[in-house]
């Protein structure tokens, strides 16, 4: 690390040390994470594995839903998929590795959304036609799911699974301006830019 306190020898000299911190700073910040796919993979990565898990979560919730009212069974079904979804992205889709218990309640909350988007919309086809079958049920669920999987997209790359990505460097810290008069040593204290 280098040194705050600089002789006042020449001008700007305190500007070029800071301007190397930065360079360091940067430097370890905008550092890819080699395992994390971007933006296009991870989509066609969500699309792969959260559309297969859909797919079958869909025929589970048309299996349990003969046993039991269809809003339960899909919430069985969404809990249930949401687990082993969350975990996959984790793993495959943002590449982050195994997903803590914080990304499993923010993925489940994403869930939650997409839960009443699907519920919502099956209600309002039996409201709307209520004697429509299981292939209207899984166009309408299907369809539902994947308007909310974009949404759900957008939610886990943006704040659930952020933290193993390189983000844009900051610079959130800028020296203080060197006094003219006074000591032949100037400090440089950061200070926090607004």
């Amino acid at each position: 690390m280098k040194s705050l306190v600089l002789p006042k020898t020449t001008p700007g000299a305190a500007d070029e040390a800071w301007d190397d911190v930065r360079t360091d700073i940067d430097t370890a910040v905008a550092r890819p994470n080699p395992a994390t796919p971007g933006p296009l993979a991870s989509f066609a990565r969500f699309v792969l594995l959260g559309g297969g898990v859909g797919v079958a979560s869909s025929g589970a919730v048309v299996e349990l839903a003969g046993l039991m009212p269809w809003v339960v069974a899909n919430a069985l079904v969404t809990v249930a998929s949401t687990l082993l979804s969350t975990e996959l992205h984790a793993r495959f889709t943002f590449g982050t590795g195994h997903a803590g218990w914080r990304q499993h309640w923010q993925s489940a909350g994403s869930a939650t959304a997409a839960y009443a988007v699907t519920s919502i919309a099956v209600l309002v086809l039996h409201l709307v036609q209520p004697s429509a079958g299981a292939l209207y049920e899984q166009v309408v669920y299907l369809t539902a799911a994947g308007l909310s999987g974009v949404g759900r997209f957008l939610v886990l790359r943006v704040f659930v699974f952020a933290g193993g990505r390189t983000r844009p460097a900051v610079r959130a810290m800028s020296p203080a301006p060197a006094r003219e008069t006074g000591a032949k040593v100037s400090l440089l204290f950061p200070v926090p830019a607004l």
